[in-house]
């Protein structure tokens, strides 16, 4: 059984052309991490922390942080800064990015925005600890110490108060790995994003928001994710969500105060690893913190 332990290291290490980028079920509140037009649209000052936990049970597993800052800084401009920290067996990525996005009204309730965001990318792998599991020698100075790579993405974002759509590519640059190693080649795939929700009244108590988000990548299967919050008194959220052919969601999240909330959502894998004794799924953990705007925007409650 110890050699399912190196299953997320090859992953990353033998499969080239997989998916990449980090895996969110909570991708409609965290949304800056892979749309950088985003920015300042929320109109205050949000500061946004998620830690995701997957495949808990299976050592080696992946595990992600991700922290984002941003505001407007003017009426048409926004700005922040992302930072993901992403484990994955003896694989350890760090990208630190400063984002922007500029702002067109296209009507009195529609807002089309473009950004750009741009930073590093931080490579550590550990070849000691995939060896260790393998029963191979393994030649320290072979490890890879924060290899740093340039990134850039970019997006764009339609939205009104009651829907949003967007399209992204959070990294163009595709860096090649272990270039001086003989270890397999790795190469960094652009990931495309596309997102899009909508906000329902059901009555004077409740509102529904079904969203959507699909990522695309050369040599890897389409994902696709496809939730349904309900949104009581503008408090409580509860909802559900399918990423296909992969696993289900559960989610909750809950507004203590017009500035903070708090979210939750729980994974259960539908492939064959979901139904292993040593997979107890995925947990998902959502702080969001907001406070006024230089503009005097006041806070209101916002479903995006």
């Amino acid at each position: 059984m110890k050699n399912i332990i190196i299953i997320a290291s090859l992953l990353f290490l033998n499969v080239c052309m997989a998916q990449q980028e980090a895996q969110y079920s909570q991708y409609m509140y965290n949304t800056m991490t892979v749309n950088p037009a985003y920015a300042g649209s929320r109109g205050v000052l949000s500061f946004n922390g998620l830690y995701r936990s997957q495949w808990v049970g299976l050592e080696g597993a992946p595990k992600t942080e991700a922290f984002n800052l941003h505001m407007p800084v003017s009426y048409r401009v926004g700005a922040g800064i992302s930072v993901v920290n992403d484990e994955l067996g003896p694989t350890h990525e760090t990208a630190v990015d400063a984002v922007f996005s500029y702002t067109i009204p296209t009507s009195v309730n529609g807002n089309l925005s473009f950004g750009l965001k741009a930073g590093a990318h931080l490579l550590s792998v550990d070849f000691e600890q995939l060896a260790k599991y393998q029963n191979e020698p393994s030649d320290p100075n072979s490890n890879i110490d924060r290899q740093f790579s340039p990134t850039v993405g970019a997006g764009v974002y339609y939205h009104t108060d009651r829907f949003y759509a967007g399209l992204s590519v959070p990294n163009i640059i595709e860096t090649q790995h272990f270039e001086n190693s003989s270890a397999s080649i790795a190469r960094e795939r652009m990931h495309f994003y596309l997102i899009a929700g909508h906000v329902f009244d059901l009555d004077t108590d409740w509102k529904l928001k079904p969203a959507v988000l699909s990522k695309i990548v050369q040599g890897a299967p389409l994902q696709v994710d496809v939730s349904a919050n309900f949104w009581y008194k503008e408090k409580v959220t509860l909802g559900a969500s399918y990423r296909w052919s992969a696993a289900w969601s559960a989610m909750a999240a809950f507004n203590i105060s017009d500035e903070i909330m708090l979210g939750f959502a729980y994974d259960k894998e539908t492939t064959d690893l979901g139904n292993t004794s040593f997979n107890d799924g995925s947990f998902e953990f959502l702080l969001r913190v907001e406070l006024f705007s230089k503009f005097g925007q006041l806070i209101s409650p916002r479903f995006f």
